[in-house]
């Protein structure tokens, strides 16, 4: 057994946990990245939003991924029957990046961890957190076993706990609580799109909106690949039997407009099944500790939110760590905390008022309204911290009121 002391500890080295490595790095903190997986590793979350890209500009890891020629997200269109609602990153309410990336994770993460281990970054792969203990002060010791059985110590100031799905530090320090969204689930794959159209269409992320809450994505890669999954309630998805490939293969039946794209498709994996993904915390943070991206809250992947959340939490975590380290007062509830939870809270109402039926009123009422769409449009992008927008400002009752009003003169004109 061997024991290291570092500074900061760093639990995962997807993007949260790599945008967190490459802040304290880049200010001379001693840190230490652990992730219980090999890479390049599959992983789902592949739709980027234009906010994150401010992160990894921020941390030095934009031009390592901008050589990758990873397919490029302009915006996102999203069908219901024969009506289409296309976003345009270009036109929102909030300056910012108007576009980002459409990304296989398994070679998105590992280009990231190849810049950090080249920059002298400490990442231990194939190393996973067993146990950790934390001192009154909230130095902790962290007990990691490798791939052999092999058990070491890693002494650490603070942890970052960027596991995301893994949500090492919630299931260790009993932190989980029920999420408040609906039972949702998952099924989904990669295949090789042979019947993919040239052009604008066939690179076009796309969610075709089935019923109010079953809906079909199609994320084109620039490698020719697609990932296509189906979300919906855990107890339709349960309705279809037989293997994994056998109910996907039934269900592409479903949309009608990919239907025939996707006919005959190969799986390059047998299609992956999540079941009632949403997830929650019941704090964020604690002493020597705090949580980023998926290991705090996973919300639904309608909005693609996952890894700006991921992202967003992890540079403010080290940025207030390295302030901390450095004796600064910080607080923790206000800064991090607070900060983090209104973001969450403004997507969490996208995500309930979609499956209410009340978001996609907005969506597909005709004709669109050109100042709301560039103001859902600046949240659909990841800019939800902005309060100058109306739709994020008042999240919490504009998206039902404008519903309403939109019903009120339907019922009114017929």
């Amino acid at each position: 057994m061997s024991n290291k002391n570092v500074d900061v500890l760093i639990i995962g080295a997807g993007p949260s946990g790599c945008v967190a490595a490459s802040y304290l790095h880049n200010n001379g903190l001693k840190i230490k990245v652990v992730e219980k997986s090999k890479f390049p590793r599959f992983v789902i979350g592949e739709s980027l939003l234009p906010r994150c890209m401010d992160h990894f500009e921020e941390v030095g890891l934009l031009d390592c991924l901008k050589e990758q020629g990873f397919e490029r997200k302009d915006g996102a269109r999203f069908l219901r029957g024969g009506v289409v609602c296309n976003f345009d990153f270009s036109k929102k309410h909030t300056e910012g990046w108007d576009w980002t990336w459409q990304v296989p994770r398994a070679d998105f993460d590992k280009t990231i961890t190849d810049e950090l281990i080249k920059n002298g970054v400490d990442i231990a792969f194939e190393e996973e957190v067993v146990d950790v203990d934390f001192n009154a002060d909230g130095t902790s010791i962290t007990t990691i076993k490798n791939k052999d059985g092999q058990i070491n110590k890693i002494e650490a100031k603070f942890i970052i706990d960027s596991s995301g799905y893994g949500r090492v530090l919630p299931r260790l320090l009993d932190l989980e609580k029920p999420s408040e969204l609906l039972n949702q689930s998952s099924i989904f794959a990669h295949v090789k799109d042979i019947k993919r159209p040239d052009g604008w269409e066939g690179t076009r992320i796309t969610f075709d909106v089935l019923d109010t809450r079953l809906w079909f994505w199609v994320i084109p890669f620039s490698n020719g690949v697609t990932s296509i999954g189906y979300v919906g309630p855990t107890e339709f998805l349960e309705s279809f039997k037989g293997t994994s490939s056998e109910k996907l293969t039934e269900m592409l039946k479903l949309s009608a407009y990919y239907r025939e794209r996707f006919e005959d498709v190969d799986f390059l994996f047998n299609p992956v099944q999540i079941t009632n993904y949403s997830k929650s915390v019941k704090q964020l943070y604690g002493k020597g500790y705090v949580l980023t991206g998926n290991s705090a809250e996973f919300l639904d992947p309608v909005f693609s939110s996952g890894v700006t959340f991921a992202t967003e939490s992890a540079l403010m975590a080290a940025k207030l760590i390295t302030k901390s380290l450095q004796n600064e007062t910080v607080d923790w509830e206000v800064e991090y905390s607070d900060y983090i939870k209104r973001g969450v809270n403004v997507f969490a109402t996208y995500v309930k008022e979609w499956y209410t039926g009340n978001l996609q009123t907005l969506f597909f009422h005709r004709p669109e309204n050109p100042e709301i769409k560039k103001q859902i449009c600046a949240v659909l992008a990841g800019y939800v911290w902005d309060e100058t927008n109306p739709f994020v400002k008042n999240h919490h009752r504009l998206v039902k009121a404008v519903a309403h009003i939109i019903d009120m003169e339907k019922q009114k004109s017929e």
